[in-house]
């Protein structure tokens, strides 16, 4: 699983999905094949829309889109070391990266896009694409420490942050316990118990946009969803056997082994998916749709799946709708989202004859020292290429000091 936990891995096998991936905000949906990639809008419960589907290139296995902007991001088993950056709408190519190694994962918002190799981080500007920084032998980075936060015995499989930055959600490789954990201040907030017994391989792990909720899923058949509050302590007037022996138990807990005791004080999940599948890789979201709760999953069988979630009470999710991923039409072009009037864009081209074949090395944010392994110039598209600010990007917050 990679950190951010928004999508998730597939084989060639499993009906030629080799990714999964949501959107920043969970309003769209993206998947990456053997033939190409497909987006799909999430803003209806009973139709899932085909935004848009290539075929330009095989065997995507990460495909990233900007909010409900026209810019994709594609990287294909074919050319796993190069980037490559798309206006889907005017159907041109922005630009193209090539890096050193295999390209891992990449993430992108507003102002940044950030490509994860093995060993090294690459920090583009998302206006005009430029390399703004190189992070090189990423483990060991003793100069910039925020805080360290022992997370777990076992070494990490999942960590994902809310929509805000302020939490910090983790999984081990044993997937049994998810703990979160506060930004800036490492302070551990919450502990979840997934499961007691079997050891799972995390598929995804995600807040829901307003951090009240977290969900967990893995190999298993079983999706858990954990609600982030913290439960007042019972009165002496109102306590009952149950408290009682709760106390006793919390009591105890102080003589005991610390594994025991944690495991005493880990909080239940408190809502559950029963999913007709496993062993298939699949991505998870909490979203509101059509002003109600909803869990998504979707999975490398093909298959999307809607869920109800009762945010008072929990406990099973009820199963309210059932998409194909791989069987819709493409809409009819009087359905298709037509292209707002061109502004000066968050996304900019400049225009270029021939490819170029110089080379450019990493820029830096202080102080403008170079570093960093030179990589090839991007090619550009011929002529500009723009996003429409207000009409394909949210508003953009500014908050005081």
């Amino acid at each position: 699983m990679e950190p951010g936990g928004g999508g998730g891995g597939a084989g060639a096998g499993d009906s030629d999905i080799y990714c999964l991936s949501y959107n920043q905000d969970c309003t769209s949906l993206a998947i990456g094949m053997r033939t190409g990639y497909k987006l799909f809008s999430l803003s209806s419960v009973d139709q899932l829309d085909l935004v848009h589907e290539s075929y330009d290139l095989s065997d995507v296995y990460i495909v990233e889109r900007l909010f409900s902007s026209s810019l994709v991001v594609v990287v294909s088993h074919s050319k796993p070391r190069q980037m490559n950056v798309f206006h889907f709408k005017k159907g041109t190519e922005i630009c193209n990266y090539n890096y050193s190694a295999n390209i891992l994962s990449i993430r992108l918002n507003r102002q940044r896009l950030v490509v994860c190799l093995e060993e090294s981080v690459y920090i583009h500007n998302i206006k005009d694409m430029k390399l703004l920084r190189t992070l090189l032998d990423t483990p060991q980075n003793p100069t910039k420490i925020e805080c360290t936060i022992p997370a777990h015995d076992s070494p990490l499989a999942a960590i994902a942050f809310n929509s805000t930055g302020t939490k910090l959600a983790s999984a081990s490789e044993k997937g049994t316990v998810i703990r979160v954990f506060s930004i800036p201040e490492g302070q551990r907030l919450y502990e979840f118990r997934r499961g007691m017994k079997r050891y799972v391989n995390i598929s995804s792990l995600v807040f829901s946009m307003d951090s009240q909720f977290l969900c967990v899923s893995s190999n298993t058949e079983t999706v858990h969803i954990f609600k982030l509050e913290h439960v007042p302590e019972r009165s002496e007037e109102n306590s009952t056997w149950s408290g009682y022996m709760g106390k006793m138990f919390m009591a105890a807990s102080t003589y005991l082994p610390a594994q025991v005791s944690d495991m005493m004080n880990q909080d239940r999940a408190f809502a559950t998916v029963r999913l007709n599948f496993s062993r298939h890789k699949n991505a998870c979201t909490l979203v509101t749709i059509q002003k109600l709760p909803r869990l998504l999953v979707s999975s490398s069988s093909g298959l999307l799946y809607i869920y109800n979630l009762d945010p008072q009470d929990g406990g099973e999710c009820v199963l309210i709708r059932k998409h194909s991923l791989l069987s819709l039409e493409k809409p009819e072009s009087g359905d298709v989202e037509t292209p707002a009037p061109v502004s000066y864009a968050a996304t900019v081209a400049r225009a270029s004859g021939a490819p170029s074949t110089s080379t450019v090395a990493g820029y830096s944010e202080d102080g403008g020292a170079l570093r960093g392994e030179l990589l090839p110039e991007h090619e550009f598209a011929v002529g500009p290429v723009q996003l429409d600010d207000e009409k394909e990007f949210p508003p953009v917050s500014i908050r005081g000091p």
